[in-house]
């Protein structure tokens, strides 16, 4: 498969990735609760022998289907480094979002894979080793749309699409595990919102896609590829996500680093 014009325009590229985050996910689940040994990286974050694996299988595939679009992939950076500044096409990669939840056991980690084009996520595919669960972009009836699916050893599902609910008059926040039982609510109030749900990874922007809850904020640092994929999905679902400024949160940034954000429903 060539590099397009627009890779984004063709629905066969959606499936794509979708098979290959699906492939990296079935590399990462024999790992998940044999007790795998975490090392940590310069910035104190923990890496396994299951996120650098996924990131090997993910970086191979695609090279061999787009070999003229470069990859800032998570585990390359801290061996590597960042370039010094972001192509006009580039691919965002996080082989294993939320690796200390995938340490203790806990179900919420995911692949995340995102085609970035000047600054903006308009394709990406979001899997969930532990559930079973993948959510994609793609088009319905040429226009930008979301779908999700289930795939594992019994098969896979056919994808269906997804949509952003109407915001009820009592939303549901989604937050981090790392916040505090009081941070947490007093965030969830100030976006209106009652009641709120803590869970890890990029699993919440895929959680507001589907129409279950309806917002996410965050305050503290993220990496690029924390976000890229997740907003992608949520964005063709219907939703948004805001940077501090009010304004569409976009890659390329130095550092390849995000400040506060918020993710919208409907």
């Amino acid at each position: 498969m060539n590099i397009l014009s627009d890779p984004a325009a063709d629905p066969a590229f959606h499936e794509a990735l979708a098979d290959i985050a699906e492939a990296a996910a079935a590399v990462i689940l024999p790992y998940w609760r044999t007790g795998v040994e975490a090392e940590n990286k310069a910035d104190d974050s923990p890496v396994t022998r299951a996120d650098r694996e996924a990131e090997a299988l993910i970086l191979s595939r695609l090279a061999a289907l787009w070999p003229d679009i470069p990859a800032v992939a998570e585990e390359d950076a801290a061996a590597n480094g960042l370039p010094a500044q972001a192509a006009s096409l580039f691919w965002l990669i996080d082989p294993l979002d939320g690796t200390r939840g995938f340490v203790q056991g806990r179900e919420s980690f995911t692949v995340n894979i995102a085609l970035i084009r000047d600054g903006v996520p308009v394709a990406g595919v979001v899997s969930a080793p532990a559930t079973g669960h993948s959510w994609r972009t793609g088009l319905e009836a040429g226009r930008p749309a979301a779908f999700m699916r289930r795939f594992g050893a019994e098969g896979v599902e056919p994808w269906r699409p997804i949509r952003v609910r109407d915001r009820p008059s009592e939303g549901i926040a989604l937050l981090s595990h790392s916040m505090t039982d009081e941070e947490a609510l007093r965030l969830a109030r100030r976006h209106g919102c009652v009641q709120w749900q803590g869970t890890d990874s990029s699993l919440k922007f895929c959680l507001i896609a589907e129409g279950r809850f309806d917002v996410y904020p965050r305050t503290g640092p993220t990496s690029e590829w924390d976000t890229a994929a997740g907003q992608a999905v949520l964005q063709a679902a219907g939703g948004r996500v805001l940077a501090e400024d009010g304004q569409p949160l976009r890659y390329g940034k130095p550092g390849f680093a995000n400040g506060g954000f918020v993710a919208l429903g409907g």
